[in-house]
């Protein structure tokens, strides 16, 4: 019962699609570790509920960043998802793929074969989308997604996207299909009223599957090795430790903090830094939790001179009533994430592709769901998704259960402190159209004070939050790329039967909310794994906007 032909560690966004393709090989002994438990819970599922399992640490693992020099030396909160389905089932369910463009910088960084054509056919593979598959949509993947079901029910939703049209952006009907920029209604995993993680689209499906054993409650404290061939792992269960024997493949699969954590505890990395500790080295790597990245956002928020917003929805017997029509009929508004309206747009001219990203929330509240203001009122969650500043992971110590030293290094670099305050005056002038003339109270935050670009650094310095997309640690590139750690296929450099697959491997972020984007990593180096040709490149065009060179919109 200890051998296995792969084992998969982390059961989340990634390795719930890595069980699935694999273990579909009847010949493939797959054993899928997970660290946490299950996420059978009625807070998970619901929707509307999404800030309760992140507050909980059965689900999350709780990671904070070291002080951040740039903003005023604030520890920034760093959740990541524990148990099945990992981050997807405490995220915020948005399904954006990202900008053609995205994946275009990808292969341009030597991830060769990862351009948008070479991505979107997985996009496909894996969705199924409400409206029905065409040329850039899924019709019959395990992912389940919509487009929300409340859009309709709320003004403050439609007057959202006829102000950005009326500031002169394009309205676009599908931004994970021809057109990302624009404004228009916003996706989510969610299925038939219920959050869609990969364990519920993914995992339950084949967990019966003679050839798919899944462990939870089990710790993995490090891989094991014999010269350069990884051959196992030793794992923490139930107070004892064991080895478990890997015939073919090691694949790594915990996110963005935790596997670099993993190859650092199994003495892959800076010898310098693993010595300082106590491991010994066994690999030279010393880009393993380099060239970390992550989106920061602000709320933007306004008094809404209607009483049309969700403030009025925030009480106990409200939150009630909200809860059993979901219990009884899985819809109303326990069946959404209230990110139904959407904005992708450019910062300024000169850019192919938008790097800025709204969330419309017809409420004033914060993550947790308490209220920002009495009364009524509506906010949009924005920031710049193409940071140039770069941060590390890097263990501490020798012991697994130790949470790493986290530095995002937010708004470091210039460029970012440019997009933003160019972020903060575009959002202004949005609000400001006609369209929400009807809506629209004073500004709450920033406040009408903060204009100037002293005073937006300031702001933003004391309110940036992290949008949970962390990414980049074990960067996917060339043998001859210093950053690289993974090749195209998430081979760690250097090392034999030992792979890395989920966020910690994108070169860049992509422009959005990141879990699509780590499903069809997963889908397509399922492939690779399973020694498959890749699907056919798909056939469409890569568009750029009008005047782009010269023009912001």
């Amino acid at each position: 019962m200890d051998a296995f032909d792969f084992i998969i560690i982390g059961a989340g966004s990634a390795g719930c699609v890595l069980a699935n393709r694999i273990s579909a090989d009847p010949e493939n002994r797959v054993l899928l570790v997970e660290a946490g438990g299950s996420d059978n819970n009625l807070l998970v599922q619901m929707p509307t509920a999404l800030s309760y399992p992140m507050a909980m640490q059965r689900f999350n693992w709780g990671y904070e960043s070291d002080p951040e020099p740039e903003l005023n030396g604030r520890v920034i909160n760093c959740p990541r998802g524990k148990g099945l389905g990992g981050t997807s089932s405490i995220n915020g369910m948005v399904y954006v793929r990202g900008n053609p463009h995205d994946y275009e910088e990808w292969a341009a960084l030597g991830a060769s074969g990862w351009g948008y054509r070479d991505c979107l056919p997985y996009f496909k593979r894996a969705e199924t989308w409400i409206e029905g598959g065409d040329k850039y949509r899924g019709a019959d993947g395990p992912l389940g997604v919509c487009a929300g079901n409340e859009m309709r029910l709320n003004p403050l939703y439609r007057a959202f996207i006829d102000a950005g049209v009326q500031a002169g952006y394009p309205e676009t009907t599908d931004y994970n299909g021809a057109q990302q920029e624009g404004f228009g209604p916003m996706h989510m995993t969610v299925r038939g009223g219920v959050r869609e993680s990969t364990t519920r689209a993914y995992l339950q499906p084949v967990k019966r599957r003679d050839n798919l054993t899944v462990i939870t409650e089990t710790l993995v404290q490090g891989i094991e090795f014999i010269d350069k061939r990884a051959t196992g792992i030793t794992v923490l269960r139930d107070g004892k430790t064991s080895k478990l024997r890997a015939r073919r493949e090691v694949i790594v699969a915990a996110g963005a903090i935790a596997s670099p954590m993993l190859l650092q505890l199994s003495g892959l990395g800076s010898e310098h830094h693993l010595q300082s500790i106590g491991i010994a080295l066994k690999h030279e790597l010393p880009s393993i939790g380099e060239n970390l990245q992550d989106h920061i956002e602000v709320y933007f928020q306004f008094h809404c001179k209607q009483p049309v917003s969700l403030n009025n929805k925030l009480g106990l017997i409200s939150k009630a009533l909200i809860g059993g029509r979901w219990l009884l009929f899985k819809n109303g508004l326990g069946s959404t994430n209230h990110f139904e309206a959407c904005a992708f747009i450019r910062s300024r001219a000169g850019l192919k592709a938008p790097d800025i990203q709204y969330h419309f929330l017809p409420a004033a509240m914060r993550y947790d769901g308490t209220p920002s203001v009495k009364g009524h009122g509506f906010q949009v969650h924005v920031g710049p998704n193409k940071p140039k500043s770069r941060g590390r992971v890097r263990i501490k110590t020798a012991d697994a259960t130790s949470a790493p030293s986290i530095l995002f290094n937010y708004y470091q670099h210039e460029e970012d402190k440019a997009a933003w305050r160019q972020c903060i005056r575009l959002t202004r002038e949005i609000i400001d159209q006609a369209a929400m003339d009807p809506y629209r109270g004073a500004e709450i935050q920033p406040g009408i004070n903060v204009q100037s670009d002293d005073a937006i650094d300031a702001w933003v310095r004391e309110n940036a939050e992290s949008a949970y997309h962390p990414a980049g640690t074990c960067k996917m590139g060339s043998a001859d790329d210093p950053l690289a750690v993974v090749d195209e296929q998430g081979r760690v450099h250097g090392l034999q039967h030992l792979r890395v697959v989920d966020a910690s491997i994108f070169p860049t972020l992509p422009n959005g909310n990141i879990n699509a984007a780590v499903i069809m990593v997963a889908e397509k180096i399922s492939d690779a794994i399973l020694g498959k040709v890749p699907l056919p490149s798909a056939d469409v065009p890569l568009t750029v906007p009008r005047n782009w060179q010269t023009s912001q919109r």
